[in-house]
């Protein structure tokens, strides 16, 4: 069996909404710094939704694929991470985050060329 290019899109459109849901989970648990009482927020709310909602495409990929290939794929989700920790919370990135993403990709684009 091979993976269609088709079901490699859909499980990185997948990491990319998990990718997200993990932005508004830390923007959502900022304000229960004032108590549990706070755990019911938008961003919260929409960070749920967002990594529920990120299981539709990896399913609808992992269908004609193979799991081997693309579950590794959702590793995609880090280099995602470390660009919104960056862009939206001015984290720093080191030289040994951008390495570790480096292998992260060259390894996904291995597992993929090899998957095709």
């Amino acid at each position: 069996m091979t993976t269609p290019l088709s079901s490699m899109l859909l499980v990185m459109s997948s990491s990319l909404l998990g990718s997200f849901g993990a932005v508004f989970l830390k923007l959502g648990a900022a304000p229960m710094k004032n108590g549990f009482r706070h755990i019911l927020n938008w961003k919260l709310v929409a960070g749920i939704a967002l990594f529920l909602g990120s299981s539709i495409p990896f399913i609808l990929g992992v269908r004609h694929g193979e799991l081997s290939v693309l579950y590794p794929m959702v590793s995609i989700s880090y280099v995602f991470a470390m660009i919104w920790s960056r862009l939206f919370f001015k984290e720093q990135i080191s030289m040994g985050k951008v390495t570790a993403v480096a292998l992260i990709l060259a390894g996904v684009i291995c597992i993929g060329i090899g998957g095709h």
